[in-house]
């Protein structure tokens, strides 16, 4: 039995707590949370023993074999550095790092261990996705453009759940990452040029609230990105795929031709839950000793590309 420890209980970290509880030869044993009450409450809730708001309880603990990090995203890469350097398996739910410095040193330090250094770039393992990548895997089809919509309204420092965060969500190095990595997966080739936007500044949040970025594959694919955490209306990220056979919208796990005839993704994965898909694959990676997809060299050119993206803004500010 995979003895697994998650650390943050916010709305992905329940999430992953619900898939682990679906795999088998896998038990959750800790949950870490930024007050122990949390923490106790969804311990108990999830049949773990131990509850602690300090990640080294589960680091000092030496039966836990793998840490599923889920926390606030300044938190990632330093976190992922413990992990590591304690000797346990990690996932560290996307993005990786806020800084494309911060990204190298946990690449490096992954690099020179046995472990298995994942990274929650679920749009890999979502079933929508994974029917357009087997068919351009099989040749069936080229990705030609993608046209990506990531669209929330947060004008407060809420979750996805609507309930206050405790830090701040960004655009860019998280929501961005989503599409970046996904556009070269779905390409098979690495992002050649990258132009972002960003528009006002949010007073109190201190972040952009609206962005727009463009990518080109090294073939010439293109992606337009769209971002928003000012959009009324439904919320999430929506993919049309323009193909050269066949265009393809994507809504999270629902899939549709251009001309909004359904596609049956059923039978793509042993789930329709990417969260889940994700964390099986986390788990056979360590159990077969093998490195998983998106392990943390496959998505390097992803924080490559949001590092670009981050000295255009940065010089843009400058101005």
């Amino acid at each position: 039995m995979l003895k697994v420890a998650v650390a943050g209980a916010g709305a992905f970290g329940l999430k992953h707590l619900d898939a682990l509880a679906r795999i088998d030869g896998v038990e959750v044993v800790a949950v870490v949370s930024r007050t122990v009450e949390q923490a106790r409450e969804v311990a108990t809730t999830y049949g773990a023993e131990l509850a602690s708001d300090d990640l080294s309880d589960v680091l000092n603990t030496p039966e836990i074999d793998a840490v599923l990090l889920c926390t606030p995203t300044q938190l990632h890469a330093v976190q992922t550095i413990a992990t590591l350097e304690a000797g346990k398996h990690v996932m560290v739910e996307i993005p990786l790092a806020d800084s494309w410095s911060d990204a190298q040193a946990v690449a490096r330090l992954a690099d020179e261990t046995d472990l298995v250094c994942m990274v929650g770039h679920t749009r890999r393992f979502n079933p929508s996705h994974q029917w357009i990548h087997q068919r351009t895997l099989s040749g069936e089809l080229t990705v030609e453009q993608m046209d990506v919509q990531t669209y929330f309204f947060r004008r407060t420092n809420t979750n996805a759940l609507g309930k206050p965060r405790s830090w701040t969500d960004n655009l860019l190095w998280h929501h961005a990452a989503h599409t970046v990595d996904l556009f070269a997966y779905q390409c098979g080739e690495a992002i050649e040029v990258a132009n972002v936007l960003a528009g006002p500044t949010h007073p109190t949040l201190g972040i952009p609230m609206d962005m727009s970025i463009q990518l080109k594959s090294s073939s010439g694919a293109l992606c337009t990105l769209s971002l928003s955490f000012n959009n009324e209306g439904p919320f999430g990220t929506f993919f049309r795929y323009i193909c050269d056979n066949g265009t393809y919208l994507a809504r999270y796990d629902d899939l549709t031709t251009g001309h909004d005839e359904h596609i049956d993704v059923s039978k793509v994965a042993v789930s329709l839950d990417g969260i889940e898909l994700q964390d099986r694959e986390f788990i056979r990676a360590i159990l077969e000793h093998d490195k998983p997809n998106s392990s943390i060299d496959s998505v390097l050119n992803c924080y490559v590309v949001l590092g670009e993206l981050q000295s255009q803004l940065d010089a843009a500010a400058a101005r």
